[in-house]
């Protein structure tokens, strides 16, 4: 299909064919083939394979991490401002696959340095490597936003795209063990760089295909662009987006806070390392199917916001029930846990697909739409998540007096314990709480589509009745 073609099909009503449903799948399949790695091999890497101490590590995650959250909306706001014939976030997938590629196999391949230059050589290629990871993604999930103006079809589309997420954490996690042994041959130090040639080459691929079968369709509401100040305060009076956002760091606190302490619940209290991997792999299994029920579990409850609040009160309440739960008892926690994955999996696409409903509600209410600078700020709220629910499960543990490799106390077991269920149930509770006061119903949904359909014919600012 030629690009000339591709751009004619701007129907912002057309209902998504399953070339580009699965097409842009592959691109969360990209991102989380390096995703994976980052959340379950990089801290062994970088200490036992790179030579750095944990101390090192922790400063410089500390540092890259922060910066990372704060460039999102940057790149969202330089990705608004884009205009190519290819459209505002397609070229960005294209132009960035090369330096990602480039940067992954880097950032895992170790040199003969010293002690200084090692640290700064980890430093440069890490932060340069979290700026391109930014760089493409940003555009990436921008781009959900401007493919579809039906609500309903941005479920299945972010239902989609955490098909492709999950299948790449479990395809990384399975495989990159498995490269490093072949490739290196007992070097580990080059059966990384090694296997990160070989997954590299994969996540290019898979972004390229995402490239080729995405359309935009929705043009901006005004040629001319607002300064980046204006764009802040219009945002700041976007009332759905304000507590989206909210929602959105809540729902990956809980998520964090419970999933941080899976593999410490089973060492020390459960008494069995191997169950807590079991049970990761059993999550990432059910999360796969979970997602593509995302569609079906807003059509029960009828729209977005009920959904959200009912999987939040369930997803408190099998984590209470959690806490009941013998410890020898490994066949409940894995029922438990497909339970678990059953009504927390869909939590994301519906926030991504609630999300582009607040960049309608921006459009149609101030007249200018900000695709690119809502959409990053999404992504940094969840990486705000991911960095605070860490920490303050640490924190717990430091408080209870955790020591590594040690039979822990009965204090420190009673707060894992508590982390698995109890803790993380009252983030959940109270997301569902704050979510109550998000104002895009169905009704709301309803209207904006329609309003979206005149605005992308007239690319001027209707009757913002209809949004108060």
């Amino acid at each position: 299909m030629t690009e000339q073609t591709k751009q004619s099909n701007l129907d912002p009503a057309a209902k998504l064919g399953w070339g580009e449903k699965f097409g842009y799948a592959a691109g969360d399949m990209a991102s989380c083939l390096y995703f994976g790695i980052f959340m379950n091999f990089m801290a062994i890497f970088y200490t036992d394979v790179f030579g750095i101490t944990p101390a090192v590590l922790a400063t410089m995650l500390i540092f890259t991490r922060t910066w990372d959250w704060i460039n999102d909306p940057i790149m969202g706001a330089i990705a608004d401002r884009t205009n190519t014939t290819m459209g505002k976030f397609r070229p960005w997938i294209l132009w960035m696959i090369p330096p990602y590629m480039v940067l992954g196999v880097l950032t895992f391949t170790t040199f003969d340095l010293d002690g200084t230059m090692k640290v700064v050589y980890a430093y440069v290629t890490y932060t340069l490597m979290m700026m391109v990871y930014t760089a493409i993604n940003v555009p990436y999930g921008a781009l959900m936003g401007v493919m579809t103006a039906k609500s309903d079809q941005r479920t299945v589309l972010a239902s989609f795209r955490f098909v492709g997420a999950n299948a790449g954490i479990f395809t990384v996690t399975l495989l990159l063990p498995i490269l490093v042994k072949v490739i290196g041959g007992g070097n580990e130090q080059l059966g990384y760089s090694g296997a990160m040639v070989v997954i590299a080459c994969m996540a290019g691929a898979l972004f390229f295909v995402t490239f080729k079968t995405s359309t935009e369709r929705i043009r901006p509401v005004h040629k001319k662009h607002e300064p980046i100040k204006a764009e802040i305060k219009q945002l700041l009076r976007n009332r759905p987006w304000l507590i989206l956002i909210s929602l959105s760091i809540l729902t990956v606190l809980a998520q964090a806070l419970r999933g941080t302490p899976i593999l410490y619940f089973f060492k020390y209290v459960a008494g069995n390392e191997e169950w807590g991997t079991k049970l990761l792999l059993y999550n990432s299994m059910a999360a796969v199917v979970a997602v593509l029920l995302s569609k079906w579990i807003v059509s029960i409850f009828g729209c977005k916001k009920r959904a959200y609040i009912v999987l939040n009160l369930l997803f408190a309440a099998i984590l209470v029930w959690f806490y009941f739960i013998p410890v020898d008892n490994f066949n409940l926690m894995i029922v438990n846990q497909l339970l678990i994955a059953l009504v927390a999996a869909p939590m994301m696409p519906l926030f991504w697909s609630m999300i582009a409903d607040t960049a309608d509600y921006g459009a149609v209410k101030f007249g200018h739409r900000s695709t690119g600078i809502i959409f990053s700020a999404g992504t940094a709220s969840q990486k705000i998540g991911w960095t605070v629910g860490p920490a303050m499960a640490m924190l717990i543990l430091s408080g209870v007096g955790y020591v590594a490799n040690q039979e822990q106390t009965a204090e420190t077991q009673h707060a894992l314990r508590l982390m698995m269920s109890i803790i993380p149930a009252g983030v959940a509770v109270l997301t569902a709480v704050v979510t109550y006061f998000y104002p895009i119903n169905h009704k709301l949904e309803k209207e904006l589509e329609a309003a979206m359909g005149k605005l992308n014919q007239s690319d001027n600012v209707v009757d913002k009745g209809c949004v108060g």
